[in-house]
Protein backbone atom coordinates (compact mmCIF):
# COMPACT_ATOMS: atom_id res chain seq x y z
CA UNK A 1 0.00 0.00 0.00
CA UNK A 2 1.29 3.43 -0.93
CA UNK A 3 1.66 6.04 1.76
CA UNK A 4 -0.58 8.50 -0.06
CA UNK A 5 -3.60 6.17 -0.31
CA UNK A 6 -6.07 7.10 2.39
CA UNK A 7 -7.58 4.45 4.67
CA UNK A 8 -11.16 4.86 5.89
CA UNK A 9 -13.35 3.01 8.37
CA UNK A 10 -17.11 3.35 7.87
CA UNK A 11 -19.26 1.91 10.65
CA UNK A 12 -22.65 0.36 9.94
CA UNK A 13 -21.66 -0.15 6.32
CA UNK A 14 -23.52 -3.28 5.20
CA UNK A 15 -26.53 -1.32 3.89
CA UNK A 16 -28.03 2.10 3.35
CA UNK A 17 -26.00 5.21 3.97
CA UNK A 18 -22.97 3.35 5.30
CA UNK A 19 -22.69 1.08 2.29
CA UNK A 20 -23.07 3.96 -0.15
CA UNK A 21 -20.52 6.01 1.80
CA UNK A 22 -18.08 3.12 1.45
CA UNK A 23 -18.82 2.94 -2.27
CA UNK A 24 -18.32 6.64 -2.91
CA UNK A 25 -15.13 6.82 -0.85
CA UNK A 26 -13.82 3.80 -2.74
CA UNK A 27 -14.62 5.55 -6.01
CA UNK A 28 -12.37 8.38 -4.84
CA UNK A 29 -9.45 5.97 -4.50
CA UNK A 30 -9.74 5.45 -0.74
CA UNK A 31 -9.01 2.07 0.81
CA UNK A 32 -12.23 1.34 2.69
CA UNK A 33 -12.74 -0.85 5.74
CA UNK A 34 -16.41 -1.78 5.67
CA UNK A 35 -17.56 -1.97 9.28
CA UNK A 36 -20.06 -4.75 9.89
CA UNK A 37 -21.76 -6.39 12.87
CA UNK A 38 -22.28 -9.54 10.80
CA UNK A 39 -19.05 -10.55 9.10
CA UNK A 40 -20.85 -12.66 6.46
CA UNK A 41 -23.08 -9.77 5.42
CA UNK A 42 -20.02 -7.55 5.34
CA UNK A 43 -18.07 -10.00 3.18
CA UNK A 44 -20.95 -10.17 0.71
CA UNK A 45 -21.11 -6.40 0.30
CA UNK A 46 -17.34 -5.96 0.22
CA UNK A 47 -17.08 -8.57 -2.54
CA UNK A 48 -19.65 -6.70 -4.64
CA UNK A 49 -17.71 -3.46 -4.23
CA UNK A 50 -14.46 -5.21 -5.16
CA UNK A 51 -16.19 -6.48 -8.30
CA UNK A 52 -16.59 -2.80 -9.21
CA UNK A 53 -12.84 -2.35 -8.85
CA UNK A 54 -12.89 -0.73 -5.41
CA UNK A 55 -10.36 -1.41 -2.65
CA UNK A 56 -12.72 -2.59 0.07
CA UNK A 57 -12.40 -5.17 2.84
CA UNK A 58 -14.64 -6.03 5.76
CA UNK A 59 -13.88 -5.57 9.43
CA UNK A 60 -16.12 -6.72 12.28
CA UNK A 61 -17.26 -3.92 14.56
CA UNK A 62 -20.45 -4.07 16.60
CA UNK A 63 -21.41 -0.95 18.53
CA UNK A 64 -23.15 -3.14 21.13
CA UNK A 65 -19.91 -5.05 21.74
CA UNK A 66 -17.05 -2.90 23.06
CA UNK A 67 -14.61 -5.80 22.73
CA UNK A 68 -15.26 -5.86 19.00
CA UNK A 69 -14.42 -2.15 18.81
CA UNK A 70 -11.08 -2.75 20.54
CA UNK A 71 -10.39 -5.73 18.29
CA UNK A 72 -11.16 -3.67 15.19
CA UNK A 73 -8.69 -0.99 16.27
CA UNK A 74 -6.03 -3.65 16.84
CA UNK A 75 -6.72 -5.19 13.44
CA UNK A 76 -6.41 -1.83 11.69
CA UNK A 77 -3.14 -1.21 13.51
CA UNK A 78 -1.78 -4.56 12.34
CA UNK A 79 -3.03 -4.25 8.76
CA UNK A 80 -2.40 -0.59 8.05
CA UNK A 81 -0.62 1.08 10.96
CA UNK A 82 -2.90 4.09 10.84
CA UNK A 83 -6.37 5.39 9.98
CA UNK A 84 -6.98 8.48 7.86
CA UNK A 85 -10.79 8.70 7.88
CA UNK A 86 -13.38 7.61 10.42
CA UNK A 87 -17.03 7.88 9.41
CA UNK A 88 -19.23 7.24 12.46
CA UNK A 89 -22.30 6.20 10.50
CA UNK A 90 -23.83 3.34 12.53
CA UNK A 91 -26.97 4.23 14.42
CA UNK A 92 -30.57 3.27 15.19
CA UNK A 93 -34.01 4.89 15.12
CA UNK A 94 -36.69 2.97 17.03
CA UNK A 95 -39.75 4.52 15.44
CA UNK A 96 -42.27 2.22 17.08
CA UNK A 97 -41.14 2.92 20.66
CA UNK A 98 -39.49 6.33 20.61
CA UNK A 99 -41.63 9.46 20.38
CA UNK A 100 -42.75 12.64 22.09
CA UNK A 101 -41.46 13.14 25.66
CA UNK A 102 -44.76 12.09 27.22
CA UNK A 103 -44.75 8.66 25.58
CA UNK A 104 -41.16 7.76 24.63
CA UNK A 105 -40.28 4.31 25.95
CA UNK A 106 -37.39 4.49 28.47
CA UNK A 107 -35.84 1.24 27.24
CA UNK A 108 -35.86 2.52 23.65
CA UNK A 109 -34.36 5.83 24.73
CA UNK A 110 -31.54 4.09 26.63
CA UNK A 111 -30.74 1.80 23.71
CA UNK A 112 -30.77 4.67 21.24
CA UNK A 113 -28.46 6.85 23.32
CA UNK A 114 -26.17 3.89 24.07
CA UNK A 115 -25.73 3.13 20.35
CA UNK A 116 -25.94 6.53 18.70
CA UNK A 117 -23.90 8.49 21.22
CA UNK A 118 -21.99 6.44 23.80
CA UNK A 119 -20.86 3.71 21.41
CA UNK A 120 -19.93 6.34 18.82
CA UNK A 121 -17.79 8.08 21.44
CA UNK A 122 -16.12 4.75 22.28
CA UNK A 123 -15.38 4.00 18.62
CA UNK A 124 -13.83 7.44 18.29
CA UNK A 125 -11.70 6.97 21.41
CA UNK A 126 -10.45 3.57 20.23
CA UNK A 127 -9.62 4.85 16.72
CA UNK A 128 -8.08 8.15 17.79
CA UNK A 129 -4.54 6.78 18.32
CA UNK A 130 -4.64 5.49 14.73
CA UNK A 131 -5.98 8.81 13.42
CA UNK A 132 -3.16 10.62 15.20
CA UNK A 133 -0.75 8.66 13.00
CA UNK A 134 -2.34 10.10 9.87
CA UNK A 135 -0.93 13.18 8.19
CA UNK A 136 -4.46 14.57 7.90
CA UNK A 137 -7.01 12.64 9.95
CA UNK A 138 -10.70 13.21 9.36
CA UNK A 139 -13.63 12.28 11.61
CA UNK A 140 -17.18 12.58 10.28
CA UNK A 141 -20.05 12.03 12.70
CA UNK A 142 -23.33 11.29 10.94
CA UNK A 143 -25.84 13.35 12.89
CA UNK A 144 -29.26 14.76 12.05
CA UNK A 145 -31.00 18.11 11.94
CA UNK A 146 -33.39 16.51 14.44
CA UNK A 147 -30.57 16.88 16.96
CA UNK A 148 -30.40 20.64 16.41
CA UNK A 149 -32.01 22.73 19.15
CA UNK A 150 -32.44 25.50 16.59
CA UNK A 151 -34.26 23.16 14.20
CA UNK A 152 -36.52 21.90 16.98
CA UNK A 153 -37.51 25.43 18.01
CA UNK A 154 -37.74 26.99 14.54
CA UNK A 155 -41.42 27.87 13.87
CA UNK A 156 -40.75 27.30 10.17
CA UNK A 157 -39.33 23.80 10.64
CA UNK A 158 -40.79 21.66 7.81
CA UNK A 159 -41.20 18.60 10.08
CA UNK A 160 -42.37 20.04 13.43
CA UNK A 161 -43.89 16.73 14.59
CA UNK A 162 -40.72 14.68 14.10
CA UNK A 163 -40.04 14.50 17.82
CA UNK A 164 -38.42 11.21 18.80
CA UNK A 165 -36.96 12.12 22.17
CA UNK A 166 -34.33 9.40 22.40
CA UNK A 167 -33.14 9.77 18.80
CA UNK A 168 -33.09 13.57 18.82
CA UNK A 169 -31.26 13.67 22.16
CA UNK A 170 -28.72 11.12 20.91
CA UNK A 171 -27.94 13.22 17.85
CA UNK A 172 -27.69 16.39 19.96
CA UNK A 173 -25.13 14.49 22.03
CA UNK A 174 -23.25 13.50 18.85
CA UNK A 175 -23.11 17.19 17.99
CA UNK A 176 -21.63 17.91 21.42
CA UNK A 177 -19.05 15.17 20.86
CA UNK A 178 -18.15 16.86 17.58
CA UNK A 179 -17.69 20.31 19.09
CA UNK A 180 -15.71 19.15 22.11
CA UNK A 181 -13.47 16.78 20.16
CA UNK A 182 -12.72 19.42 17.55
CA UNK A 183 -11.67 21.75 20.36
CA UNK A 184 -9.52 19.07 21.96
CA UNK A 185 -7.81 18.36 18.63
CA UNK A 186 -7.53 21.99 17.54
CA UNK A 187 -3.73 21.93 17.48
CA UNK A 188 -3.54 18.72 15.44
CA UNK A 189 -4.12 18.00 11.72
CA UNK A 190 -7.30 16.07 12.60
CA UNK A 191 -10.59 17.68 11.57
CA UNK A 192 -13.90 16.69 13.16
CA UNK A 193 -17.30 17.57 11.71
CA UNK A 194 -20.91 16.46 11.99
CA UNK A 195 -23.14 16.04 8.95
CA UNK A 196 -26.85 15.62 8.35
CA UNK A 197 -27.74 13.43 5.34
CA UNK A 198 -31.22 14.95 5.09
CA UNK A 199 -34.49 13.05 4.86
CA UNK A 200 -33.25 9.99 2.99
CA UNK A 201 -35.22 6.97 1.77
CA UNK A 202 -33.67 4.21 3.92
CA UNK A 203 -34.84 1.15 5.82
CA UNK A 204 -34.27 3.04 9.07
CA UNK A 205 -37.13 5.44 8.47
CA UNK A 206 -39.35 2.74 6.96
CA UNK A 207 -39.68 4.16 3.48
CA UNK A 208 -40.01 7.81 4.43
CA UNK A 209 -37.83 10.47 2.89
CA UNK A 210 -37.39 12.23 -0.42
CA UNK A 211 -33.62 12.08 -0.98
CA UNK A 212 -31.89 9.11 -2.55
CA UNK A 213 -29.20 7.28 -0.60
CA UNK A 214 -26.68 8.48 -3.18
CA UNK A 215 -27.65 12.09 -2.42
CA UNK A 216 -27.75 11.52 1.33
CA UNK A 217 -24.12 10.43 1.68
CA UNK A 218 -22.65 13.41 -0.16
CA UNK A 219 -22.05 15.52 2.99
CA UNK A 220 -20.27 12.63 4.74
CA UNK A 221 -18.05 11.97 1.73
CA UNK A 222 -17.33 15.67 1.23
CA UNK A 223 -16.19 16.25 4.81
CA UNK A 224 -14.28 12.97 4.92
CA UNK A 225 -12.18 14.28 2.03
CA UNK A 226 -11.79 17.96 2.93
CA UNK A 227 -8.41 19.56 2.55
CA UNK A 228 -6.19 21.09 5.18
CA UNK A 229 -7.96 24.43 4.77
CA UNK A 230 -11.35 22.88 5.54
CA UNK A 231 -13.45 23.49 8.65
CA UNK A 232 -13.43 21.62 11.94
CA UNK A 233 -16.07 21.60 14.63
CA UNK A 234 -18.97 22.34 12.28
CA UNK A 235 -22.38 20.88 11.50
CA UNK A 236 -23.23 20.62 7.80
CA UNK A 237 -25.84 19.51 5.33
CA UNK A 238 -25.52 19.30 1.56
CA UNK A 239 -26.60 22.95 1.49
CA UNK A 240 -23.94 24.17 3.92
CA UNK A 241 -23.69 24.91 7.62
CA UNK A 242 -26.56 23.95 9.91
CA UNK A 243 -27.26 25.81 13.15
CA UNK A 244 -26.79 23.81 16.35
Amino acid sequence: MTDNKRIALVTGATRGLGLETARQLGQQGVTVLLGARNIEAGETQAALLRDDGLDVSVIRIDLKDEASISSAAEEIEQRHGRLDILVNNAGILLLEKDGFPSVADPVAMRETIEINFIATAIVTQKMLPLLRKSRAGRIVNVSSSLGSLWWNTDPNCPVPDNKWLGYCASKAAVNMLTVQLAYELRDTPIKVNAVCPGYVMTEMNQGGGYLSIEEGVRPAVEYALIGDDGPSGGFFTADGARAW
